[in-house]
């Protein structure tokens, strides 16, 4: 009988220690849906600057693109318009929300997938630091490295 209990503590602390924590379901939840994100910008340098976002596009090309996130698998989409600057189309993603220490904010990650939700980027990822989300708004950042300076890459999103 001891022995059921115990095997039966150990089951309870290791469900519950592997659980989302009521913080990051509340992001995810508030995530789920259809946004735009309608600006990328540049902060914490000056200049004109010129980038590839998640090895896929140029940065105007991300600027009204539609993003979808289902939270009940963890996929999504996000949806570049076609342009003589951008290739159109469906980029299809399965994300998480990343919990950090308390010294940090919460992280949207990402990794691209096919139409049958196979790993198509050999286990390469991109983490967004989630700045704030609201029912209508959110603010993602990421550091990146030019000329030896830390830009960061800040991008605006409206909940549709």
């Amino acid at each position: 009988m001891r022995k059921i209990l115990l095997l039966l503590g150990v089951s309870v602390f290791m469900l519950a220690s592997c659980s989302v924590s009521k913080d990051t379901r509340g992001k995810r939840n508030l995530l789920s849906g259809s946004w735009t994100l309608d600006n990328v910008s540049f902060a914490n340098n000056t200049g004109n600057f010129k980038a590839t976002m998640f090895n896929d596009v140029e940065d105007i090309c991300l600027e009204g693109s539609d993003w979808f996130f289902r939270d009940n698998n963890s996929t999504g989409r996000y949806t570049i318009a076609p342009s003589t600057l951008c290739n159109g189309g469906d980029r299809f993603i399965r994300w998480s929300v990343v919990e950090r220490d308390e010294n940090y904010s919460s992280q949207l990650q990402f990794k691209f997938i096919d139409e049958k939700r196979k790993d198509i980027s050999g286990g390469l990822g991109y983490r967004l630091n989630i700045e704030s989300l609201t029912e209508q708004s959110m603010q993602l950042k990421s550091n990146v490295m030019v000329d030896g300076e830390t830009v960061t890459v800040v991008y605006d999103f409206t909940k549709k």
